[in-house]
């Protein structure tokens, strides 16, 4: 059953309340930036933040704090920053953890060309959508030793993960205009597992008979992306395959801090996420670029019907990059993050 497919209508002079989880390295400093440039163009949003961290239970399973739980419950929409996991400590991937605890199973990357970004894909530009099953896959966490040398690693695919996010793609699709599906997968290795995820992208596009359906090996549109991203539009995929493919398509567009992402589970929970690192060496100078999770915020803004506030604040954004003035140094400038910022706020306010 298609789930958080509809934004949430309300009127723009109503105060929303929406859950953020600042979260660790340059999270908190980019996240401030955010709070910033909403407080000058006049979001109706009031903030509700929480902090998050793993809490290992005597089972072994991983949890996070319970009043970041409960807020993301009774609020629905969550901002989040970039969060830290410990290797070796015992518990499991906070993200992983968090697109568990809320059901977030499809995970929404768009890649957009960006103006004064200059890449090796500007002129031709670059506008492509990801949507990468969230939940399950290599990143399920079922590993064993068989012998002492010899582990395993299970890769689980179910047919209910696999309708939700290809029926979310379609939905999607539908929604914004798009022509094209494209489902990548290894099938011809993995006949089962790649074979059931297709198996319910095939009967899904049965539905959108407007939608032009097609399947393509992971390994050959990594060579047809970078040799024309024109030719792609949206691409649904298993989790692994989602992971790496787009960080490759966040690569043609200038790189992760430019980057956003959306999470989309059960009950209408949706939590939108800057999906780069803590970034820890640049905290000490405030020099976290927070374009990724400003536009991740704005992604955000747009589900909740507002558009207005989102296409003034990205207009700021556009004309910043383009300009070229006041950018961090991971798009070749020199500015901190508070800096950036703060160009932006006196864009919107004119």
């Amino acid at each position: 059953m298609f789930l958080g497919r509809a934004a949430l209508r309300s009127s723009t002079r109503a105060l929303h309340t929406v859950t953020l989880f600042p979260g660790d390295g340059i999270g908190p400093q980019i996240s401030e930036s955010v709070k910033n440039i909403f407080a000058a163009a006049e979001v109706p949003i009031q903030w509700e933040e929480r902090q998050v961290y793993p809490i290992l239970e005597p089972n072994g399973k991983t949890r996070i704090p319970e009043d970041a739980v409960e807020s993301i419950f009774k609020n629905k929409i969550g901002l989040k920053g970039p969060m830290r996991t410990a290797i070796g400590k015992g518990h499991v991937s906070l993200n992983l953890t968090i697109r568990r605890t809320f059901g977030l199973y499809a995970n929404v990357r768009p890649a957009k060309s960006v103006p004064g970004v200059i890449t090796p894909y500007s002129a031709e530009g670059v506008d492509c959508v990801i949507m990468r099953e969230n939940t399950e896959g290599e990143y399920s966490g079922i590993e064993h030793t068989v012998v002492p040398g010899v582990v395993q690693s299970v890769k689980l695919i179910t047919r209910e993960a696999s309708r939700n996010v290809a029926e979310y793609a379609f939905q999607y699709a539908k929604d914004h205009g798009r022509k094209n599906i494209v489902a990548l997968h290894k099938a011809n290795i993995m006949k089962m597992s790649d074979g059931m995820f297709l198996e319910q992208c095939r009967e899904v596009a049965a539905k959108y008979p407007e939608i032009s359906y097609k399947e393509m090996y992971l390994d050959s549109a990594c060579l047809k992306i970078v040799s024309d991203p024109s030719k792609f539009d949206v691409m649904v995929m298993p989790n692994l395959y989602g992971d790496i493919f787009s960080d490759l398509t966040a690569g043609l567009i200038g790189g992760l801090g430019l980057a956003p992402s959306g999470n989309m589970g059960k009950d209408g929970i949706a939590i939108y996420e800057a999906v780069h690192g803590t970034a820890d060496d640049l905290v000490e100078q405030n020099k976290g670029n927070p374009t990724a999770l400003l536009m991740s915020a704005l992604m955000m803004l747009r589900h909740m019907g507002l558009k207005t506030h989102a296409d003034k604040i990205e207009g700021a954004v556009l004309e910043t990059l383009k300009e070229r003035k006041f950018v961090t140094g991971d798009i070749g400038g020199t500015a901190t993050n508070p800096e950036y910022a703060a160009e932006i706020c006196r864009k919107i306010k004119g």
